[in-house]
């Protein structure tokens, strides 16, 4: 398993070389992300470990997955990702783990998200055409898109527009397990 301060630096790289790569300022990306300059700074010095929804920002407003930017190496024509490492994030009783990403020739990322009873996890909105599809493992999902709530139990599937704000919730008395796929146009980030 890597460790947090290696994945912590490698994010750090990414950011740097991804935000380099397209000629972008640090307040440029700041603006076309949402994240402050001074939390974009602290990020590519390696100084902070960013939150999944920072890091779907910035993600976002380069154009690459989350995946991307986690990434320790370079990505090779077929990728094994041993549970070892697999790149976990922890918020309270929240975790999401990204299982794996790619962004050619659209951005796919595959999540495995837990949630104690009474937990939730707000999402922001994704680039226009953006879909999520998930389906429950364990436990009852409460899944909130454009105020409207849809209950998903054990073994159901659904999939939704992500092009707005989201909220996964478990309103139930057991752990919440479900896998996701969000999948993104290419073209989303190319205008």
């Amino acid at each position: 398993m890597e460790s947090p301060e290696l994945i912590t630096q490698a994010i750090a790289s990414n950011v740097r070389a991804q935000r380099a790569h397209r000629g972008l300022t640090l307040d440029a990306l700041a603006a076309r992300s949402g994240v402050s300059r001074g939390m974009l700074v602290q990020v590519e010095q390696g100084r902070t470990n960013p939150s999944v929804s920072t890091l779907t920002r910035i993600a976002s407003a380069l154009g690459v997955t989350v995946a991307r930017l986690v990434e320790v190496s370079d990505v090779p024509t077929v990728r094994v990702v041993g549970a070892s490492d697999v790149v976990t994030f922890q918020q309270g009783d929240v975790e999401a783990k990204l299982l794996i990403g790619a962004d050619m020739p659209m951005i796919l990322e595959l999540w495995d998200w837990r949630l104690a009873p009474g937990e939730h996890h707000d999402g922001d909105a994704h680039p226009p055409g953006t879909r999520e599809m998930l389906t429950v493992l364990d436990g009852e999902l409460t899944l909130t898109v454009y105020g409207k709530s849809h209950v998903v139990g054990k073994d159901a599937a659904v999939m939704f527009t992500a092009d707005r704000p989201h909220r996964y919730a478990n309103e139930g008395e057991e752990e919440l397990r479900f896998v996701m796929v969000v999948a993104e146009p290419r073209e989303a980030h190319d205008q």
